[in-house]
């Protein structure tokens, strides 16, 4: 550590128990010089460098910012679905916090195709033009459609073009998501354990990715740099 800068972003991991990496036995090999020990049978992992990682993301997140760009939030652990779905919303950004619904990036056109059936149900329904067009049965089956679409496009809807950035809780969890990403060259900023890859994220911060304070501390850092790369 070399600056009050530094130090201070530890000390906040450190309180929130991002240094507690899995058990051993579950360690991904690209994962070893980020450790730094153990603590009964969990590793520890070096906030340092997470510290430093964190510091790397934020100025991404900035730039992804200032040139307009749009960055998907990727996060469907139950623990903390909630978390990745708020951080989102603050910042105006898609999300998906639930699960990865395949083809969200590799099968793009179809996805849009489905966004746009939705956003024509929403806009006709709110005008009051399916009632005067259907009868009581087509209502219902519209209405299921509709309900389904939701839950599966749910985050997604203002997505209107394949995003320019993944930002991932847990790229083990969200394999799918991340080999999309990943296939398409779509770069990947990920909050990430030492059970994962380290490979699959081009901007890694390793910390522990099932403590929801921990999460929730950098996504709340990750999203301020967006919002001062917003206004800068």
């Amino acid at each position: 550590m070399t600056t009050g800068q530094d130090t201070g972003a530890f000390k906040r991991l450190f309180d929130t128990g991002a240094h507690f990496a899995q058990v051993k036995s579950r360690r991904h090999p690209s994962m070893k010089p980020y450790l730094v020990g153990t603590k009964g049978r969990q590793e520890i992992i070096d906030l340092v460098k997470t510290a430093e990682q964190m510091e790397a993301a934020k100025a991404v997140m900035a730039t992804l910012a200032k040139e307009g760009k749009t960055v998907l939030f990727v996060g469907g652990k139950v623990e903390i679905a909630m978390l990745v779905k708020k951080a989102a919303q603050e910042i105006g950004a898609p999300y998906v916090a639930a699960r990865w619904l395949g083809g969200t990036i590799s099968n793009w056109t179809e996805i849009k195709k489905r966004i746009d059936r939705l956003t024509e149900l929403t806009e006709k329904g709110a005008a009051g033009t399916l009632v005067k067009q259907h009868t009581k049965l087509e209502l219902v089956k519209i209405g299921r459609e509709q309900k389904r679409l939701t839950e599966r496009l749910d985050g997604i809807t203002t997505l209107t073009k394949k995003p320019d950035a993944l930002l991932v809780v847990d790229t083990k969890h969200e394999k799918h998501a991340v080999k999309e990403a990943n296939d398409a060259g779509i770069p990947v900023i990920a909050i990430m354990s030492s059970d994962c890859d380290l490979k699959e994220s081009a901007y890694p911060i390793i910390a522990n990715d099932t403590s929801r304070e921990t999460v929730k501390l950098i996504l709340a850092e990750l999203t301020q740099a967006f919002q001062k790369g917003q206004t800068t």
